[in-house]
């Protein structure tokens, strides 16, 4: 394939996913909050204890189940696009929770601080690109008249 033919393809790759992008971080994202959330709810998600030992002040085991709701509820607004913002809103005011352990029980997140993750600091630290996925999502909202 020479160079030119490449570049076209390229192009219209990156116009069409363009379109798509958008669509499919949202749904994605939607069906990464409805599926964990639904774990938690049920009471078999493997990140139970660790939300446990972090929020343990709150002296109840039934905050797992709550947040196990709010995340399918994050879920269902993602996925359903009237619902986007309310949706992106519950996403934002959970963000700071999930870092928690880091702070809290730290023992949980690093073999070697700050290095050295276990398992479960991973778990917390892909939240990193959640984020980013949510302040992309927040930027689609509106549109730009015009790109430069």
């Amino acid at each position: 394939m020479s160079w030119d033919k490449y570049l076209r393809f390229e192009t219209k790759l990156s116009h069409y996913l363009k379109s798509k992008s958008i669509v499919l971080l949202r749904y994605s994202m939607g069906v990464i909050y409805l599926w964990y959330g639904m774990l938690k709810v049920l009471g078999i998600s493997p990140v139970e204890e660790l939300v446990y030992h972090a929020t343990h002040w709150l002296g109840t085991h039934q905050f797992v189940i709550f947040l196990g709701f709010w995340e399918v509820a994050i879920g269902l607004f993602l996925i359903i696009k009237r619902f986007n913002r309310l949706g992106l809103l519950l996403l934002f005011l959970q963000f700071p929770g999930t870092f928690l352990p880091l702070f809290l029980n730290p023992e949980d997140c690093f073999t070697i601080f700050p290095f050295g993750l276990t398992l479960e600091g991973q778990y917390i630290f892909k939240n990193l690109v959640l984020i980013s996925v949510g302040f992309v999502l927040v930027g689609s909202l509106h549109p730009r008249v015009s790109e430069k």
